[in-house]
């Protein structure tokens, strides 16, 4: 299972394949309107990297727009989306090869079009990684810590692939022999494992669930966070992310910021995109772990509310480019309009 992907560099120029590619928009939107300066920084940004990690932001795009279609898309109505972003015919195709090589994708060719769409692994990734993304409350701790501990030796290469594939769980490390996290679930941690080829190792680990004995000069929760994550670098990722988006938002909530739908499809994509990394780097500790003035939750509200703002004109957007090999656009389901429905409790504030 890879939940990381090689960067792939961008050629110098666009070129594209001698094949012509039949978009046929279904339907058309508004007249458009002058995109705001904040918004047509990011698009610029992104467009002007010298590397783009085409295959992550292509995994992004199928969890937040081809997931509620149905979780297919058109090969060809891929390239077009993604198109306005820099990613030319050559990127995008390169990169959905290699997500069927990872096993993210596979094929399904109708006539002379293929769809792609999530493997049965891909869309429980995808699930898994939503749940998060989409959630609008962290959730309330038992406070019993999930531990699970090496038993004996390991090569230094099998350890520090246990290592590197607990990270991507959220587990943090004590030692180099115990992995812990205060919510986990440990059957799933051990099938993650499986999933990542070892398997072979379970034998050498050990589960365990440990409650808090009440004694007034042992180490706290707090001690446990600091020695097991490196937080402080956690938090300047989500300050970045506030301080990429916050002038956007800005801007949106004063009216100066309205858009046209393809500008607020990418703009979307690029929130969420930008924001899913972030989770994965993100250990998803309660929040009564964590400081009260953490950035993480700051970032989850400012998602939330420009998540929202932009959906109806990103949605227009794909209503009118996505299509499926046979040519049908389908409908979105409801549940996406459940996204971020939670009260917000910094509405407002500056």
């Amino acid at each position: 299972m890879t939940h990381s992907l090689l960067p792939v560099r961008r050629p110098g120029a666009r070129r594209y394949a001698t094949e012509s590619i039949d978009f046929r928009p279904q339907g058309a939107g508004p007249a458009i309107q002058p995109v705001s300066t904040s918004i047509q920084d990011r698009l610029d940004a992104f467009r002007k990297q010298d590397r783009i990690q085409a295959g992550s932001l292509i995994i992004s795009v199928f969890g937040d727009a081809v997931v509620p279609r149905g979780g297919r898309v058109w090969l060809g109505s891929l390239i077009r989306l993604l198109e306005p972003l820099g990613l030319n015919e050559r990127l995008v195709r390169t990169s959905v090869f290699r997500l069927v090589r990872d096993e993210w994708l596979c094929s399904e060719p109708c006539g002379r079009r293929t769809d792609y769409l999530l493997t049965a692994s891909g869309l429980q990734r995808i699930e898994e990684a939503s749940r998060r993304i989409y959630a609008s409350d962290a959730q309330i701790w038992d406070r019993r810590w999930r531990l699970i501990l090496t038993v004996g030796e390991l090569a230094a290469k099998d350890r520090e692939r246990l290592r590197k594939a607990l990270f991507w769980q959220g587990f943090g490390t004590l030692n180099g022999d115990c992995f812990l996290h205060p919510s986990a679930d440990l059957i799933a941690a051990f099938d993650g494992l499986v999933g990542e080829g070892l398997g072979a190792l379970l034998p050498r680990l050990k589960p365990l669930m440990a409650a808090e004995a009440a004694l007034g000069t042992a180490a706290s929760d707090a001690d446990l966070v600091h020695t097991a994550w490196n937080l402080d670098r956690l938090a300047a990722t989500y300050r970045d992310f506030v301080a990429r988006y916050q002038p956007i938002l800005a801007q949106l909530r004063d009216g100066a910021g309205e858009t046209d739908d393809e500008s607020a499809f990418l703009l979307r994509m690029l929130l969420i995109h930008d924001y899913r990394r972030l989770l994965l780097r993100d250990p998803g500790l309660p929040d009564v772990l964590l400081a009260s003035d953490w950035p993480g939750q700051r970032a989850r509200q400012l998602c939330r509310e420009l998540y929202r703002r932009l959906l109806a004109a990103s949605e227009r957007h794909i209503d009118a480019h996505f299509q499926l090999a046979d040519g049908r656009t389908p409908e979105a389901s409801s549940r996406l309009f459940e996204r971020f429905q939670d009260a917000d409790p910094l509405r407002g504030a500056a």
